[in-house]
């Protein structure tokens, strides 16, 4: 039996601390992983204390992120050897439109 997991998504956030403040569960979404991209520890380091910036590996996988799916189809950015990392719902093929923080 497959679970169904909800996350709280912040809208255009600007870094981690965004995706980790207090909601209320209602405020959560389901979702589904479409790719997982492992960065080097530096890279991550640089993408969740900056989310605002265009990202190449965002442009280059926002394709596989369908359209208005009812539940949001997510990159799962993450450090090597990590479990937890940063839920990405593409906007304009390159920015971050929705993040949610990604336990593991």
């Amino acid at each position: 039996m497959e679970t169904t997991m909800y996350l709280y998504f912040s809208r255009w956030p600007r870094t981690i601390k965004d995706l980790k403040k207090l909601h209320a569960p209602e405020e959560e979404l389901p979702f589904t992983i479409v790719k997982t991209i492992v960065l080097s520890a530096i890279d991550y380091e640089n993408f969740r204390t900056d989310l605002t910036v265009d990202r190449g590996f965002i442009e280059e996988n926002a394709a596989l992120c369908r359209k208005g799916a009812p539940c949001p189809d997510c990159l799962l950015i993450k450090r090597a050897k990590c479990a937890d990392g940063i839920l990405v719902v593409p906007e304009q093929g390159r920015f971050v439109g929705m993040a949610a923080y990604f336990p593991g």
